[in-house]
């Protein structure tokens, strides 16, 4: 178990990376340098999948970790 443990960390953390990237905000870097930021909507669609299956993700990577500490 502890030799595929690693394993298992690295796939979930690229999978986690992947679906952090793929979040797309439309804001960007203009909020930044004055652009219009003060809009409000709701995930929609593939937007709340990408959304919910960032916050497993990142569950199962701490979970991982902590078995992984623990061993």
């Amino acid at each position: 178990m502890s030799q595929f443990l690693p394993i298992i960390q690295i796939v979930i953390a690229t999978l986690l990376i992947g679906a952090i990237l793929l979040q797309s905000r439309g804001t960007g870097l203009s909020s930044v340098f004055g652009g219009e930021s003060s809009f409000y909507h709701t995930r929609r669609g593939i937007e709340r999948i990408i959304f919910w299956a960032t916050i497993v993700l990142a569950t199962l990577f701490v979970i991982t970790s902590i078995i992984s500490f623990l061993i």
